[in-house]
């Protein structure tokens, strides 16, 4: 049997398993790096766009309102390769630094995820319910040097941050503006 998205067949499990049975029985090389945007999403979409792959959603949000944001995997390639300039541009980011985000389940969340995959900096994520003295504890245990929130969320963000040594730079996602912080989407 085989499960379909909008009439296309897609990848099941056992062909899934099945692709990596190989790899488990050391008769597949492993690749010495491996990067789960540039090797995995990237190639989808250049095989959806030779006409190899079926096309499908790579991502798709709805919001308890009904607002929906579709992203094929060209545009999520290509807005987590935009993010990931703006982490390691304006951030000030480099490989292997700290991150964490504080931010509901929002689109900005998901392209955040890969855009610090794509760049192998370290993403911590945080819900919107950790309080201020969880937040301050992850910013001193992490040595995070960038903090990244919703414009809702920035003053309870805000109020552990003059305790932090290591933090950059500050990030904010949302339509308002912050003085000291960055606007993701004016960046992107």
């Amino acid at each position: 049997p085989s499960r379909s998205f909008y009439g296309n067949n897609r990848l099941l499990t056992s062909q899934i398993v099945s692709y990596y049975e190989p790899i488990n029985q050391c008769k597949k090389e492993l690749p010495e790096y491996f990067n789960f945007a540039s090797d995995v999403l990237d190639e989808w979409a250049r095989l959806e766009k030779d006409g190899r792959k079926p096309a499908n959603p790579a991502f798709w949000w709805v919001n308890d309102e009904g607002e929906e944001v579709k992203w094929s995997f060209e545009e999520l390639g290509s807005l987590s390769r935009k993010a990931a300039n703006v982490l390691s541009g304006a951030c000030g980011l480099q490989r292997g630094d700290r991150v964490i985000a504080v931010l509901p389940r929002v689109p900005e969340w998901w392209l955040l995820n890969v855009a610090c995959m794509r760049t192998g900096i370290v993403l911590i994520p945080g819900t919107s319910q950790l309080t201020a003295k969880d937040i301050s504890y992850r910013l001193q245990a992490s040595k995070a040097k960038c903090i990244i929130t919703s414009d809702t969320l920035a003053p309870a963000v805000e109020s552990v941050l003059p305790g932090s040594q290591f933090l950059k730079s500050k990030l904010i996602v949302g339509q308002g503006s912050r003085a000291g912080w960055l606007n993701f989407k004016e960046l992107l």
